[in-house]
């Protein structure tokens, strides 16, 4: 692993209407890391995440990804640039199948121009990338399915699926256990644990602290959208002034 950030915030701020949602956090992703960030409700980590993915503007500081500055780049530049996102409340197309919603996920990151000998070659790379994704997340045979009919714990591993073919480097995932059975959530535990094992670098939300200390190798937490502590799971879960941002219970 690379003592380098391949994702980093510089002081990032958002105000809006004079309330502070989001303030000076500095946090440094190493590359092929897993990182964890946990903290209280409205402590700020989905803000956080739409901030670095480009769905929100920040009022002050800066976001870097591979060591150039993004934070004037739209979502798509970010994506192309290798940023993918899953997002808390289950994001795909319902009406389309499987397939298609992970083939356009790939074509979104490819690109391409409109020159028509070019768009077909782009095609096939996003059908094959597709198809390798599914496979990879154990949805090989659900691919002529309505996205719709699927289960939450298949929508998940959908959304997984979709960054995967998109071949982001970094990875957030906003609360993938979200709504998720819990039967379905050692696999889908599995899953993320095997992508980060094969070099990916994760950045992750999640209320569930036994999956973020089972998972992450370092844990950020959040407090009134400033950075509190990032450290080991262990030293984390020690830390009496985290305790005390969890109401006084310990973790």
């Amino acid at each position: 692993m690379s003592a380098s950030p391949i994702l980093a915030t510089r002081d990032l701020g958002l105000v809006i209407g004079g309330a502070t949602i989001v303030a000076d956090v500095g946090l440094e992703v190493r590359e092929g890391e897993l990182l964890g960030v946990i903290g209280p409700n409205g402590a700020g980590k989905t803000t956080l995440f739409n901030l670095v993915s480009g769905l929100l503007a920040p009022t002050a500081g800066r976001i870097v990804l591979d060591g150039c500055d993004i934070t004037k780049e739209p979502p798509f530049r970010r994506t192309r640039a290798g940023l993918g996102r899953t997002f808390q409340v289950s994001n795909v197309f319902p009406l389309l199948s499987v397939h298609e919603n992970v083939r356009l996920a790939a074509e979104a990151a490819i690109g391409g121009t409109m020159r028509i000998w070019r768009q077909a070659s782009r095609v096939r790379e996003a059908v094959d990338r597709a198809h390798w994704a599914l496979e990879r997340v154990g949805l090989g045979g659900r691919g002529p399915l309505p996205a719709g009919l699927l289960s939450h714990g298949d929508k998940r591993k959908l959304e997984l699926a979709m960054v995967l073919a998109g071949e982001s480097r970094v990875i957030m995932l906003d609360e993938p256990m979200a709504g998720v059975a819990m039967e379905d959530v050692d696999e889908l535990v599995e899953l993320i644990r095997s992508v980060h094992a094969e070099g990916k670098t994760v950045l992750m939300v999640e209320h569930h602290m036994e999956v973020v200390t089972g998972l992450a190798q370092r844990i950020a937490v959040l407090h009134h959208g400033s950075l509190l502590a990032v450290d080991t799971p262990d030293a984390i879960m020690r830390d009496q002034i985290v305790q005390q941002a969890y109401l006084g219970e310990p973790l």
